[in-house]
């Protein structure tokens, strides 16, 4: 593997955790949104990664020296299947004919806690493409 596929390597993970990143955004937005039913309330997205499966033959001929599977993928978004909240509410004007209104699933503590994970692997990531860019300089200056 040579120095520059570091970048493509850490582009698709700053990639991935951008993704992870803006759903957990969406889901802290919509933590306290409230419905009638529960086929309309909002339910936590969670992003589901994997690694870059490529063949050589799909290689771009500038990166045929890739590793097939290198680098991260964003496979889908999936909703969370943890229980929705229901609290008994009769005078909200969102209430059902029971008197129920419908909460989402999302547990913003972990959300913030995601968030945090999702932000500091991007800066580790971006660290990691500035060593690799600070390593290819000098490799460039060792002629001089």
């Amino acid at each position: 593997m040579s120095l520059s596929n570091v970048f493509d390597i850490a582009g698709s993970a700053m990639t991935a955790q951008t993704v992870r990143l803006n759903t957990t955004a969406s889901n802290m937005a919509n933590a306290e949104s409230v419905s009638s039913s529960e086929e309309e309330t909002y339910r936590a997205r969670k992003p589901v990664f994997s690694l870059k499966e490529i063949t050589q033959e799909q290689m771009p001929e500038d990166y045929q020296s890739l590793v097939p599977g290198q680098g991260v993928q964003i496979d889908e978004i999936v909703e969370s299947e943890a229980p929705l909240r229901m609290a008994y509410e009769p005078n909200h004007p969102m209430a059902d004919e029971r008197g129920y209104v419908y909460y989402p699933n999302v547990n913003v503590v972990e959300e913030m806690a995601d968030m945090i994970s999702a932000s500091r692997s991007f800066q580790i990531n971006a660290d990691i493409m500035n060593t690799a860019k600070q390593m290819l300089q000098r490799t460039l200056t060792l002629g001089q």
